[in-house]
């Protein structure tokens, strides 16, 4: 008997899928899950915590966008299998808007919000801007900014995850240039030293930082996987359903975190790949999700600062903020970015 179905290789070609959209309201999921810390402070409750054991609805909407990026990055390298194009490729979708929001907020809070002298001001807004760019050395706050919000004058609380991004990135690159990525063999090699980290992790204590890339890497190397078994990985709601339901009944035991992120991942994907033509006109819209993730944070701890302390005020007015914000960053920013990486890509041949 032969199995009627699709696979991720019947609908992986081209762009007639739902991602753009499921990013973006994976970045709106984030803004709402802020919502709560931001005016009630860290220690107040956040969605979906209690029901998935920790994670909150932002965690799970970043897993998502590790899922989905872990897919399309590793397509990314397959497809053009050259160093320099790959790498001008991730530099050039993260770094030119993040510079521009970073420069956007530092005259924002310079010209017309601190409170603190304009010398002292601009010394640490060119060391946080700087700072922030490198990702790897963060600073949180600005001087004079955000003082008396309930979570604190952190500024910017969304970006900790590029750094992690990034390290996703290097990961591909690494599997990529040792050839782990020729085919569902050799990437056996790449599942393996995963696991073996993992394990390693689970029997000795290990850096912080380390353990939060493995956390955010199971998303993305199963995103991996999904690409690299293309060929035979099934698109059908019936097996997405049954993970949810088997992340379910995990639930009491210490296999219901990846469960639930394989789960997860697959019923992602599932959506990402079903045909709904009302879902794939967004396409014509473009990728707005980086643009409101990265604007969201500050702009929900500004809507505090001016008097909006409760989560669901919060979420009205730093929302539409954020989805303008993403819009302008989309189109005079990120989208030019791109046009010039295709440039630059036929300027080197």
């Amino acid at each position: 008997m032969t199995l009627n179905w699709s696979t991720i290789a019947d609908r992986s070609d081209g762009r007639d899928n739902n991602f753009n959209l499921l990013r973006i309201l994976a970045a709106l999921g984030v803004l709402v899950s802020h919502a709560y810390p931001v005016t009630l402070g860290p220690e107040g409750p956040q969605l979906l915590e209690g029901w998935l054991k920790g994670v909150t609805l932002g965690d799970a909407c970043v897993l998502i966008f590790f899922a989905i990026s872990g897919f399309f990055i590793t397509r990314s390298f397959d497809h053009k299998k050259d160093l320099r194009s790959f790498l001008l490729a991730r530099v050039l979708r993260i770094f030119p808007a993040l510079v521009v929001m970073l420069v956007i907020i530092v005259l924002i809070a310079g010209l017309w919000v601190s409170s603190t002298s304009d010398e002292q001001f601009w010394a640490s807004g060119a060391e946080y801007a700087g700072r922030n760019f490198l990702l790897f050395l963060p600073a949180p706050d600005l001087p004079g900014l955000f003082v008396t919000n309930p979570f604190g004058p952190i500024v910017n609380s969304s970006l900790w995850t590029l750094s992690y991004e990034i390290m996703c990135y290097l990961w591909v690159l690494a599997c990529g240039l040792l050839g782990l990525l020729a085919g569902p063999r050799a990437f056996l090699i790449a599942l393996a030293a995963f696991a073996i980290a993992t394990a390693v992790k689970v029997a000795w204590d290990m850096p912080p930082r380390f353990e939060t890339f493995l956390y955010l890497g199971l998303p993305f190397i199963i995103g991996m996987s999904f690409y690299i078994w293309r060929a035979v990985v099934p698109l059908s709601g019936r097996l997405a359903l049954a993970l949810v339901v088997l992340a379910a009944l995990s639930h009491p035991t210490p296999a219901f975190l990846p469960v639930m992120i394989l789960a997860m991942s697959y019923s992602v994907f599932v959506i990402g790949y079903a045909r709904i033509p009302v879902l794939g006109q967004y396409n014509r819209l473009g990728d707005y999700s980086y643009g409101a993730y990265i604007y969201a944070f500050p702009l929900q701890q500004a809507a505090v600062a001016a008097g909006f302390m409760t989560p669901l005020l919060n979420m009205a007015v730093a929302l539409p903020l954020a989805v303008i914000c993403a819009v302008l960053s989309w189109r005079y920013v990120e989208a030019p970015a791109l046009k010039m990486r295709l440039r630059l890509a036929k300027t080197a041949l």
